[in-house]
């Protein structure tokens, strides 16, 4: 028997948006999230076999559709979320324990700011941007950011331990060493500036700026400055090419 929701697909929108199922009763049993509702929804009702054994007792299930257009992705991963713990659907597995989306915060109040992930949002704390919807991806660009830019990973809201003497890291080129005083703090914020820079996705306009930085160390002959800010935008560009890389092979 064909899913009644099945020609009600065909007038869903090609917009952001969450989508909602219910079944007989009117219960809500699964909400999920799409940068394009449209695409997303045929998934379900286009080769039904072909989808794994939980998908299709899902289908089966399915008396009616709900969808709420959204202006972006991003708010519609915000509402779905909501909307999962406000229903708690059966067949929603992720979120459904009250686990929250990953974040990356920046402690901008500090005088030397870290930058880490969370799932705890705190009043007037730090900067935060997300959420994401894979902890490993956040972990990923934490990890890009530390690998562009030296900013230290020690936890607290000052860095450094109890020792005098900086970290291993600041020997391997990957931290500053405010604990000891190798950076000023009007420095380490420039270069604060540059990761929220980053992860606004304004990549552009950090190339730019670590060029003009580079041709002022150079002109300067502070070579040894102007060979690191080249590397950072190198860097840059390698990951740049990798995400189209990868976005590309995600749509073919």
């Amino acid at each position: 028997m064909e899913n009644p929701v099945k020609e009600q697909v065909k007038k869903i929108p090609n917009r952001p948006g969450v989508y909602i199922y219910r079944n007989a009763s009117g219960e809500v049993i699964y909400v999920g999230k799409a940068k394009s509702l449209r695409k997303r929804v045929q998934n379900y009702f286009h080769s039904p076999r072909a989808l794994p054994f939980n998908v299709r007792y899902l289908i089966d299930e399915i008396a009616s559709l709900e969808f709420i257009i959204t202006g972006s992705e991003m708010e519609a991963l915000i509402l779905e979320c909501n909307l999962i713990k406000k229903h708690r659907p059966k067949y929603n597995i992720n979120l459904k324990d009250d686990k929250k989306y990953p974040f990356i915060a920046i402690t901008i109040n500090d005088s030397y700011p870290r930058v880490f992930f969370t799932r705890k949002i705190v009043r007037d704390g730090p900067l935060y941007f997300g959420p994401f919807t894979s902890a490993r991806a956040v972990r990923r660009t934490i990890k890009s950011i530390q690998t562009l830019f030296p900013i230290r990973n020690c936890k607290g809201p000052r860095p450094g331990k109890s020792a005098s003497t900086p970290c291993l890291n600041f020997h391997l080129e990957r931290c500053l060493a405010p604990c000891v005083g190798e950076v000023r703090e009007e420095e380490y914020r420039r270069m604060i500036d540059q990761v929220i820079l980053f992860l606004k996705g304004r990549h552009q306009d950090l190339i730019q700026h670590f060029e003009r930085r580079m041709w002022d160390y150079s002109r300067q002959e502070d070579f040894e400055k102007a060979d690191r800010v080249r590397d950072q935008s190198t860097a840059l560009k390698h990951m740049i090419e990798e995400k189209k890389i990868s976005q590309d092979e995600e749509m073919d």
